[in-house]
């Protein structure tokens, strides 16, 4: 059974999948499993306290195993203390709900750490669509957190950050790319040179350690 722990489509057969959906989107499927939270790039500066209540009520639907993606990003145009505002706001109510964090992080990856740390948080949390540097990954690793990779497995650098991460601290991903999961599955494998079942193995115990017995539905 592969892994997915982000994407925006559908999973194909034989794929656990969290499926990412924004506060105000429909749920596919009533027996399928979501990610939920207001992404930075569509927080409405008139009504984000109505998104926040919104995805408060939403959330609690069992089938939402984790809240995100939500973080910041300096890179689009939402104002950077309103980010702030609405990612505290969704670390607090992951906190008090039990339900792990799916991070969305551009250019900002001191004011999110410090954010998590000042906010005690205390549920696990996966870094999506990682593709930056070994300091900052083994960073994030250090402090407890989860790293997920996807399209940029293509690239030497990410393969090498794979390589040198702990087996129980990553997970794989497809997001929004054109590709299918046991592409990205056969490039993590080549760059940890190990084989395909083994990294399958490992990755579906790193979902159990996260999200527990749901894995297996």
């Amino acid at each position: 059974m592969y892994i997915n722990i982000h994407t925006h489509n559908a999973p194909g057969h034989g794929v656990w999948a969290l499926q990412n959906r924004r506060e105000s989107e429909p749920l596919e499927s009533a027996t399928g499993l979501y990610s939920m939270g207001i992404h930075p790039w569509y927080i409405d500066p008139v009504h984000w306290e109505k998104q926040l209540e919104l995805l408060r009520l939403r959330s609690r639907i069992p089938g939402v195993l984790a809240i995100g993606e939500t973080g910041l990003d300096k890179a689009c145009e939402t104002p950077f203390p309103l980010q702030k505002q609405l990612f505290a706001a969704q670390v607090e109510w992951a906190n008090t709900i039990g339900k792990p964090l799916v991070i969305h992080c551009v250019r900002a990856w001191d004011d999110v750490l410090a954010l998590l740390e000042n906010a005690k948080n205390t549920v696990p949390v996966i870094f999506h669509g990682f593709a930056k540097n070994q300091q900052l990954a083994h960073r994030i690793i250090s402090a407890g957190y989860y790293i997920s990779l996807g399209k940029s497995l293509q690239h030497t650098r990410t393969q090498q950050v794979l390589a040198s991460l702990p087996p129980d601290r990553f997970f794989l991903e497809t997001d929004d790319a054109d590709l299918s999961v046991e592409t990205v599955y056969d490039r993590a494998a080549k760059a940890l040179s190990i084989d395909h079942n083994s990294l399958v193995l490992q990755i579906q115990q790193n979902a159990e350690t996260v999200f527990g017995t749901v894995i297996q539905l």
